[in-house]
């Protein structure tokens, strides 16, 4: 029988290998998951460690379970793994994010030592090779080995479990089809199915020569996302001489989901909006290194937020989550990282790593979409080796997979029309009007306009939000990093989202901050606050209750603010979310009355002397806070940047004229300020072309970013790999202290 041995302790890593000039560096004992990108892919600057490191681990075969044939299983490796046993290369994987497989047997000793390199180096033949999210690098999940019979499940392609299950609607129940791989099938061998229901019930068994088995089901419990997220369980084992040899299982669930143009995604027949968020899975000094508890901790906050659908990017997640979205009835976008640019020497990783994630995870229901990329055009979509790379990927995927829908989420800048936005069965935007430039109400027109010029293509939102640290405004504007904007700017999208049933999904970003080490903005460093919920998932967000009001159904009042203790104002804004119908606020016991709402948003304005305690009140709910009156505007609630270059204060800006700290929209409505920016445009381009994966800048990016001061639109091309020094910015403010602003 199958026996898997956990292989996890007793390591030793060496960082930086090649870079030094005699023998190996210094080794460090560590137990997996591993990564040694933590804290120096946190940190800020893009400048954390990428390159080559091993892992190493004696033991003897003696320590192994009994078997004719032994396999190391890797659960990721990021990016380029090799495995070497006894100094024999196994297999080599390219690819930071699926689970991989090589057959150790005929190396085995008696003593024996094994090498796993692991890097993360920048790689044009590997994705992603470019993009806003740290590319931790480690043996970051775990390491299994596998003692087989030399007569098995397959194990050999592309991690594959050995048992797909396909199940199907039809007249009066659900078609069932089991497909066993089997390598080394001896004349006498039997492959034994079996079906179980929740319970451990059979409701259907089978005994014969025959690697695939199909059957009818009648009437079956149906996997109905949150509401009953049904599964049964299916068995396949090798059986020889009346005993077990080897033996597979998997979950699986019975359900149906199409998507309308128009109504959305329907789930068993009945419409079911698509309301959720991306996750990316990194958390504070362990990087992707995460337990089954971490993956647990955020299935528990995403279901508390209300959403039923997960967008699970850019890269194949840990098959625990897939495990969890079938359990708890999340709808899945499932995708790989071909992401930001396309390059024709990486187009086959694409292919491998699309045919891992759906081999890999074929059998989850919760899985509905298959994506094939993410924002690919940033340098323009009309290469034809981009649009056939992509028809390459979507016919594979209908190969692999003909039960699924592919989709991709496009950048704004993407025109509508052009060709590779309808390669997919379905398609999505990430717009950040609101955000990055133009206003929040932008989005919805933007999506009428898509839907009212193809009407049969099915579109969604991919990505939206706004950023928020412990920053505090009585007056939030755009691109101030308060939890006061972030919170406005989410209930003006819920609103526009609501109002548009044909969105067959949309996902906020992000559930959680993440990290994204070159990013150098909102007072802390090296990550992305889009989040819901901080990186450290211990704090909740305004803008996460605005979402729970609109999507869960669990009854609850919420004060927002909490973190603006300090108030100047007087009178001051309270806002409080719920989805109950009323709510009555009390400040030190008084009464301010009762409110009802039809979006879910009620606004008190509380008077702001001395400290007063903040109650709001919906039936047996409750929740409150203290507020406390200063004499002038806290400094430590408006947003300072960390290790900045230049900060705004250290900018010259003569009245009247021009500065780093203007607007680009408000620069370029003059003539001179409009070609000062495309002189900067071009500028910005030469210095991409010499980045490895650089990203695209045109015109429209600008556009879009215009409600961004130009010191803080420097400081965000961190991400792409562009940086300024102090002296260049004080040049360029020079040149901005030239121009004249318009009168008036």
């Amino acid at each position: 029988m199958r026996k898997v041995m956990e292989f996890n302790t007793g390591w030793t890593f060496y960082k930086d290998i090649g870079s030094k000039s005699s023998g190996m560096p210094e080794g460090e004992a560590v137990d997996l998951p591993h990564t040694y990108n933590g804290i120096d892919g946190q940190d800020g600057g893009g400048d954390y460690y990428r390159g080559k490191c091993l892992y190493k681990k004696s033991f003897f075969k003696s320590e192994l379970p009994t078997g004719e044939l032994y396999y190391i299983e890797i659960g990721a490796a990021n990016s380029v793994a090799e495995v070497f046993l006894n100094g024999k290369s196994i297999v080599t994987h390219k690819g930071g994010y699926s689970l991989f497989r090589g057959n150790l047997t005929e190396q085995l000793r008696d003593e024996n030592e094994l090498i796993i390199s692991v890097d993360n180096s920048h790689d044009d033949s590997v994705y992603p090779a470019a993009a806003d999210f740290t590319f931790y690098g480690g043996l970051y999940r775990y390491v299994n080995v596998i003692a087989v019979n030399r007569t098995h499940f397959c194990l050999d392609y592309y991690g594959g479990s050995g048992l797909m299950v396909t199940p199907r609607v039809e007249q009066n129940g659900y078609s069932v089809e089991m497909k066993a791989f089997v390598d080394n099938l001896r004349g006498d061998d039997k492959i034994s199915f079996a079906v179980k229901d929740a319970d451990g019930k059979i409701i259907k068994t089978d005994l014969g020569k025959n690697t695939k088995l199909s059957f009818h089901l009648d009437s079956p419990r149906l996997w109905q996302g949150l509401a009953d997220p049904y599964l049964y369980r299916a068995e396949a084992a090798i059986i020889r001489d009346g005993r077990e040899i080897d033996k597979v299982e998997t979950s699986f669930g019975c359900r149906s989901f199409k998507v309308d143009p128009e109504g959305g995604f329907i789930l068993n027949g009945k419409r079911y909006p698509l309301r959720g968020v991306s996750r990316h899975q990194d958390r504070p000094t362990i990087g992707n290194a995460l337990s089954y508890e971490h993956h647990r901790e955020d299935m528990d906050l995403i279901k508390e937020v209300g959403a039923n659908t997960i967008r699970l990017a850019h890269y194949q997640h840990d098959a625990e989550f897939y495990d969890l979205c079938d359990r708890y009835g999340m709808v899945v976008w499932a995708e790989i990282p071909y992401i930001s640019k396309h390059r024709p020497e990486g187009r086959e990783n694409t292919v491998s790593q699309l045919t891992e994630l759906i081999v890999q995870n074929y059998n989850h229901p919760s899985i509905c979409f298959w994506g094939i990329s993410n924002e690919i055009t940033m340098s323009g979509a009309s290469d034809p080796d981009l649009i056939e790379n992509h028809k390459t990927l979507n016919d594979l995927a209908h190969k692999l997979d003909d039960t699924r829908l592919t989709t991709m989420a496009c950048i704004t800048m993407c025109d509508m029309d052009e060709e590779y936005v309808h390669i997919p069965d379905t398609v999505a935007y990430n717009h950040y009007f609101g955000w990055y430039g133009g206003d929040v109400s932008q989005n919805g027109p933007w999506f009428d306009s898509f839907h009212e010029k193809y009407p049969n293509k099915p579109i969604g939102i991919s990505e939206y939000g706004a950023e928020a640290l412990d920053w505090h405004s009585p007056t939030p504007k755009q691109g101030d990093y308060t939890e006061e904007y972030q919170a406005y700017y989410h209930e003006r999208m819920l609103e526009q989202i609501i109002e548009r049933p044909y969105l067959f999904a949309t996902y906020v970003w992000n559930m959680f901050d993440f990290g994204a080490d070159a990013r150098m903005e909102g007072g802390d460093n090296g990550k992305n606050h889009k989040g819901l919920v901080t990186f450290d998932r211990k704090y909740k967000k305004d803008a996460f209750y605005i979402y729970k009001a609109y999507l869960s159904d669990e009854p609850f009042v919420h004060i927002c603010g909490k973190r603006y203790v300090n108030r100047f104002e007087n009178p001051t804004r309270i806002k409080v979310y719920s989805n109950r119908e009323k709510v009555e606020l009390f400040y030190n016991g008084i009464t301010l009355g009762e409110q009802t709402s039809d979006n879910h948003v009620f606004s008190f304005d509380v008077p702001n002397g001395g400290e007063t305690l903040i109650r709001a009140v919906s039936g047996e709910l409750s929740d409150e806070c203290v507020i406390r009156k200063v004499n002038e505007p806290d400094p430590s609630y408006v947003m300072k940047e960390q290790g900045a270059v230049l900060n705004w204060f250290d900018v010259e800006a003569p009245e009247g004229r021009f500065s780093l700290n203007d607007t680009v929209e408000d620069i370029t409505a003059t003539i001179r300020g409009k070609l000062w920016a495309l002189k900067m445009v071009r500028q910005i381009k030469r210095r991409m072309a010499g980045e490895a994966g650089g990203f695209g800048l045109n015109e429209e990016m600008l556009k879009m970013m215009g409600g961004f001061t130009v010191l803080r639109l420097t400081g965000l091309m961190g991400a792409a790999g562009v940086k300024f020094s102090k002296e260049e910015l004080l040049r360029m403010n020079s040149e901005l202290n030239r121009i004249k602003k318009p009168k008036g």
